[in-house]
């Protein structure tokens, strides 16, 4: 009988993954089977344009089935592991309690909004790491404008126009600038709320915002976003959140009812109940070659994995998606060499650099340690995107469309009728991305 590679994940390391694996091992020699709570993969770079309305939704997903071919999907929940006895287990709406054997594992479960201690934070405020948190966002700023609009009390109106994001990396950056695109695309809808004016704040406990590209470039995106009318506010953490108001470490209080946290990632609990080690950041150690130390039948890889970076010896990879998509098609290429099917090798790229999309024909970019910004910038970003984006199903076309339809027509003022409009609590998100 074929041996069974079971890969636990749908993001990007768990799909290019298993896409490789069907690729370079025949088919009587293997069956695969992809494990997801979903049925399909987020492109999360373009999460944030997909909230703010320059993106259609249906095409930053990719189906799953789509790309597997003749490989398996099995849809459910991930409970636990256990490696000795090679059984994996879920959970599913349909079959309920399941146990899956397999004889090598791929464990790609990808992260989660990273929570804090924070009074009130779980319960208030916003994530923005899945498509749902993504649709909610954007169908709660409507509902800011829409209550705005009705509000008599100017103190009342103001909370309800006051919108904070917490977290100064390329997610929040890239989400404040689509959402305020959006908001000022729209706003002479809302008579009352023109008149009044929007406030749009982003919070970053560290002295600069956007430390992953060069300070240059970083300075050059605060300029931007106080240009537009943006506060950025370093150095400040959220200390509490309330019903009508955010209280910063400052002393500062601030009225508003909208709180979107993109202040980090963490490792999927469930990688803490599979049976295999985590470090102190709960992700799974590897070596070079993202085997599992001490379980030769295991590897692990994306955000959920730490692989040894290349770049920076002692430390582990980023958690992006550049590098799970690589670390994925390694990764079948060492789990198809215990086939004979050539050799086993280390992990060793290094990052290419960060691309941030500001909206309005702006952007930065750093590239192979090239840096660039402004339109150009802005051709790069969006030239990146349709490089990286999975091209089966005629996507890069749809999101080429798309972006040549926001620049000729007002954004979309609906909202998208999130039947659920409490968000997924923080760090309990589905982790359908690497």
């Amino acid at each position: 009988m074929p041996e069974h590679v079971v890969i636990a994940g749908g993001g990007f390391g768990g799909l290019y993954a298993a896409r490789r694996v069907l690729k370079v091992v025949p088919p009587q020699s293997v069956k695969v089977t992809l494990v997801n709570n979903r049925n399909f993969l987020l492109y999360a770079p373009l999460l944030p344009a997909a909230a703010g309305g320059t993106v259609e939704p249906r095409h930053v997903v990719v189906p799953l089935r789509e790309g597997l071919g003749h490989g398996e999907l099995r849809l459910g929940d991930i409970t636990g592991a256990d490696p000795t006895k090679h059984e994996l287990y879920l959970r599913s709406e349909h079959q309920g309690d399941e146990t899956i054997g397999y004889d090598r594992l791929i464990v790609a479960l990808g992260s989660v909004a990273r929570m804090l201690p924070i009074d009130g934070l779980e319960e208030r405020a916003i994530g923005f790491k899945t498509l749902g948190d993504g649709l909610a966002l954007r169908d709660h700023v409507i509902e800011c404008l829409e209550a705005a609009e009705v509000a008599d009390d100017p103190d009342e109106r103001a909370a309800w126009l006051t919108f904070l994001f917490t977290g100064g990396g390329y997610t929040g950056v890239e989400g404040i600038a689509e959402l305020q695109e959006l908001a000022m695309n729209v706003i002479d809808l809302y008579p009352r709320c023109a008149a009044a004016g929007m406030r749009w704040v982003l919070v970053e406990g560290e002295e600069r915002i956007m430390r992953e590209v060069p300070a240059s470039l970083a300075e050059f995106t605060r300029r931007e976003l106080e240009a537009r009318g943006i506060e950025v506010r370093t150095g400040v953490h959220v200390d509490a959140v309330g019903e009508t108001d955010v209280h910063l470490t400052d002393g500062t209080t601030i009225a508003s009812r909208t709180l979107a946290w993109t202040a980090g990632i963490m490792a999927a609990p469930i990688v803490g109940k599979l049976g295999l080690p985590t470090d102190h950041h709960g992700r799974i150690p590897t070596d070079a070659h993202m085997r599992v130390p001490g379980f030769d039948d295991v590897w692990a890889v994306g955000d959920a994995a730490a692989v040894p970076d290349p770049a920076n010896p002692g430390s582990p990879c980023p958690q992006t998606a550049q590098h799970a998509m690589r670390q994925g098609r390694l990764v079948a290429d060492n789990v198809a060499s215990t086939f004979g099917r050539g050799r086993s090798k280390p992990f060793t790229y290094k990052t290419m650099g960060m691309v941030v999309d500001l909206g309005r024909h702006n952007a930065v970019a750093s590239l192979l340690g090239v840096k660039v910004r402004g339109r150009p910038a802005f051709l790069v970003a969006r030239a990146y995107h349709l490089a990286a984006l999975p091209g089966w199903g005629g996507r890069r076309i749809r999101i080429a469309g798309d972006w040549l339809f926001a620049n000729l027509f007002r954004l979309d003022s609906s909202e998208w009728g999130v039947t659920d409009s409490r968000p997924t609590p923080l760090g309990t998100a589905a982790p359908e991305e690497a």
